[in-house]
C-alpha cells in the first residue's frame, strides 16, 4: 500500500485559489445535510473552532449563529477565504495541527470543535496526534465534531480529478468510531450522509455504508 503523502501548503493554497474552491463554498446539498447534523451543538454565546477551515463555510455558519467562532488552517489560502467569507468576523490563527500546540496558540476553550476533511489527509498515528491536540482546548461537557470521506462511496472514483495533488485516505464508519474510542473518547452520535448527490437521497443506515461523508460527535 502506498504511503499517504501529506499535502503541502502549495497545494491547499492552489486549490483554495481555484475556482472549484470558490464553488465549495457554495450551500450544496452535501453541506445543508452536515448543517443539520451539527445544528443540535450549535447555541449563541459558546466558542467553535473551525479546525482546517477551507473555504470559511462553516465559519460563517457559526458566526451567523452567534457562535464566537476561531477559525485555523495552515493554508493562507484558506484563511484568506475564509476572511473574505466571514467578513475579518472569525479569529483567524495559522497553525499546522501536527506540530502547533493549540493550547499555546489559541485562548480558551472551545464548546464545539468541529472539522470536514482534515483527518483523512493523514496517517493513523498523525491522526491521534491531531486529536489530541484539539482536545487540549475542548470545554468541560464540549463536543468534537469529524467530518470524513468514505472509502465505499462512488466518489471516491472521481474525487482525484477534482482534486489534484491532494492525496486523502478515506475512512470506513468503524475506523472513524476507533479514532475517538482509542483516543478516550466517547461516540455520542454517529453516521453518514449524502449518499446520492440530489436534493432527496436515501440516508440513515444505507448512508453509513455509501453515505459520502462519515461523521461522528465525541466528548470527553
Amino acid at each position: 500500500m502506498p504511503e499517504l503523502v501529506t499535502p503541502k501548503d502549495s497545494d491547499w493554497d492552489h486549490f483554495w485559489q481555484k475556482d472549484k474552491a470558490k464553488e465549495a463554498s457554495d450551500v450544496s446539498w452535501s453541506k445543508r445535510r452536515i448543517l443539520k447534523v451539527i445544528a443540535p451543538y450549535v447555541d449563541p454565546g459558546k466558542k467553535a473552532l473551525d479546525a482546517g477551515c477551507g473555504s470559511g463555510f462553516f465559519s460563517k455558519y457559526f458566526i451567523e449563529n452567534g457562535m464566537a467562532t476561531t477559525a485555523v488552517d495552515f493554508s493562507q489560502g484558506a484563511l484568506d477565504s475564509t476572511r473574505q467569507k466571514t467578513g475579518n468576523r472569525a479569529r483567524l490563527q495559522k497553525a499546522e495541527l501536527l506540530k502547533d500546540d493549540l493550547s499555546k496558540v489559541l485562548s480558551g476553550w472551545f464548546d464545539v470543535i468541529f472539522s470536514d476533511g482534515l483527518f483523512e489527509h493523514f496517517s493513523p498515528l498523525e491522526q491521534d496526534k491531531i486529536l489530541n491536540n484539539l482536545r487540549s482546548v475542548l470545554n468541560e461537557n464540549g463536543v468534537i465534531i469529524t467530518f470524513v470521506p468514505n472509502c465505499l462511496s462512488p466518489w471516491e472514483l472521481i474525487r482525484p480529478l477534482y482534486m489534484p495533488g491532494i492525496d486523502e485516505k478515506p475512512f470506513t464508519l468503524k475506523q472513524l468510531i476507533d479514532l475517538s474510542t482509542r483516543n478516550h473518547l466517547e461516540v455520542i452520535a454517529h453516521g453518514g450522509v449524502n449518499t446520492l448527490p440530489f436534493s432527496v437521497s436515501p440516508e440513515g443506515k444505507i448512508a453509513e455504508y455509501f453515505g459520502m461523508l462519515l461523521y461522528t460527535i465525541s466528548k470527553e
